[in-house]
């Protein structure tokens, strides 16, 4: 394995990146593009992990007029040798390392409360100042300014000079660099979510906003900013009036391929890596998101798999980026879930589309005031693809057409789905159940089982392990009992046992089946009892001493089923 560069898993700073020879699917074509474009704001909104910092961290040691501490020149133009913008001609290289500029990244603000998050912010702005410090020893800068930046610096300033404060250190650099500044900031808006969920929204919104007004709508030192995050937020919320803001979304057709692995990057991953056999699964699992008009893949998923196969290339597919975004929002769209919406994810788990109505401007706080916020939200954060959108001529609204984009996100709703149900569960009183299936009353069983596969989400493309991980669930915890699942037994595997501890109550099997149309169900439950006395699963009980085995034939057909003992 030596041979390989390793792979980048978890580096988001370019230069380390380069220099410590990390393996690299170049992206320095946004360069070209942001010049040619001309944007003075551009807020690049993407999923979490979709290559976000690294491109804004690519783009600071492009454009960055490097420093040392005491001022003097850097050059970082040995970090660029052989990629892409190198051959792109003068009219792009010349502005390699000519501006100051301010990086900022936001992900760090999740604290609990508004201070404390505040005071996050506080010192990466402080950050800035500190690794511009120099400018502060030198003789353009007026006193009061000198005085006023070694105090922002040192994180002795007022709030109301911390609103001010990228539009003053810009200032700053205009007056020692001679040029206009470039600013960048990374996840925007990770202060925003973190806020709205911890209930401090309006206080750092307002923050946010009087910081990002001062910066980029009414700043002379500006030459021009690049923002991203993973959600459009509203201009009426946080970049009040601000007519040089242009918004890259996933539904632009602009930058398309810039954020996210294309296909024929992730085949040149394999190639390199001796893994041409595993294309399939990239595709697969990680495969499937469309921005604008580029089919990408999750670059952090393929990353991870593929350091993963190289310890074992028989590693399994995993949902790594389960661990990474807020999937918390899966599980409101399923609390919040009323019949309709049920059956909705039922379809889309299934691999089926649903149409909604899509609105780009939307504030954390709008979230969950409707269900289509909320489809919008997961739509614009990663959890479904686009399959196509239109306007409708009638009422000019906008509808795009959406499904689950791979078997990683399938995954994540699935594990919600099974983790909130589990949930449900344990606050409901299912004595009536336990006792139905002691007494052998088969109508009374057939109806609380109904009752309960009514309030969950089935996985209509799984449906012999969904119904035996629901039956198992609703049956675990009988008092006195214990609940065993595909155990060998006679000729062959009865699907669940249920064994009293004590051996002088009845134990239970259970064998179910999984009918094609309603009117099969009767046929079927009574085909689960033959299977029972065919295959012998009561043996296994009798063995152990259980002297009354009584056996349980289910069918079921989508949220219905037939039981008979």
């Amino acid at each position: 394995m030596s041979e390989y560069k390793p792979l980048p898993v978890g580096v988001d700073n370019f230069e380390k990146l380069i220099t410590d020879g990390y393996y690299f699917v170049d992206k320095t074509l946004l360069i070209k593009e942001l010049l040619d474009k001309k944007g003075e704001v551009n807020l690049f909104t993407r999923p979490r992990r979709f290559g976000k910092t690294l491109n804004i961290s690519m783009l600071q040691y492009f454009f960055e007029d490097a420093r040392e501490n005491d001022g003097r020149k850097r050059d970082n133009r040995s970090l660029f040798e052989g990629l892409r913008i190198m051959e792109e001609g003068e009219k792009y290289l010349s502005k390699f390392g000519k501006y100051p500029v301010i990086s900022l990244s936001l992900k760090s603000a999740k604290q609990p409360n508004f201070e404390e998050a505040y005071m996050a912010l506080r010192t990466e702005i402080a950050g800035e100042f500190k690794r511009h410090s120099f400018i502060a020893e030198h003789e353009c800068l007026f006193p009061d300014e000198k005085e006023l930046f070694l105090k922002l610096m040192l994180q002795k300033g007022e709030k109301a000079e911390y609103n001010q404060s990228l539009k003053f250190l810009s200032s700053c650099m205009k007056k020692y660099y001679g040029k206009k500044a470039m600013i960048l900031i990374d996840e925007y808006d990770v202060p925003l979510e973190n806020s709205f969920f911890r209930g401090f929204y309006e206080e750092m919104a307002d923050f946010l906003r009087s910081l990002f007004e001062s910066a980029l709508k009414t700043n002379s030192s500006l030459e021009f900013a690049v923002l991203t995050g993973c959600l459009r937020i509203s201009k009426e919320s946080i970049f009040t009036g601000m007519n040089n803001l242009k918004i890259i979304s996933i539904l632009s057709d602009k930058y398309d391929e810039h954020f996210g692995f294309t296909e024929a990057e992730v085949r040149k991953i394999c190639e390199d890596y001796g893994m041409n056999s595993k294309i399939p699964i990239f595709e697969e699992w990680y495969d499937g998101y469309l921005f604008g008009n580029k089919n990408v893949y999750n670059p952090w998923s393929v990353i991870q798999f593929a350091d993963d196969l190289q310890e074992n290339e028989e590693r399994f597919p995993y949902s790594y980026w389960a661990n990474t975004s807020s999937n918390s929002i899966v599980r409101s769209l399923i609390e919040r879930a009323d019949d309709e919406i049920k059956s909705e994810i039922e379809a889309l788990i299934e691999g089926k589309s649903v149409v909604k109505p899509i609105h780009e401007d939307i504030t954390y706080d709008e979230v969950y005031k409707s269900m289509d916020n909320l489809w919008n939200f997961m739509f614009f954060t990663g959890y479904f693809r686009k399959v196509r959108e239109w306007m409708d001529e009638r009422t000019k609204q906008h509808f795009v057409e959406l499904a689950i984009p791979n078997q990683e996100i399938k995954y994540i709703f699935r594990m919600k789905i099974l983790t909130w149900f589990d949930e449900k569960l344990k606050e409901k009183d299912r004595s009536e159940l336990f006792t139905a299936l002691v007494n052998q009353d088969v109508e009374k069983l057939e109806d609380e089982i109904v009752d309960l596969l009514m309030e969950t989400i089935s996985f209509n493309d799984a449906y012999e392990s969904f119904y035996h991980g629901f039956l198992a669930g609703i049956l675990s915890g009988m008092k006195g009992y214990i609940v065993k699942s595909n155990r060998e037994g006679g000729k062959g595997r009865s699907d669940l046992f249920v064994k009293p501890v004590t051996r002088r109550k009845a134990a239970f099997v259970i064998e179910f089946k999984v009918a094609k149309r309603f009117e099969e169900l009767e046929a079927k439950a009574g085909e689960a009892l033959r299977q029972i006395e065919e295959k012998r699963y009561a043996d296994e009980l009798h063995g152990d001493g259980y002297q009354e085995v009584i056996r349980y034939g289910i069918a079921f057909f989508g949220k219905d089923c037939v039981v008979r003992a």
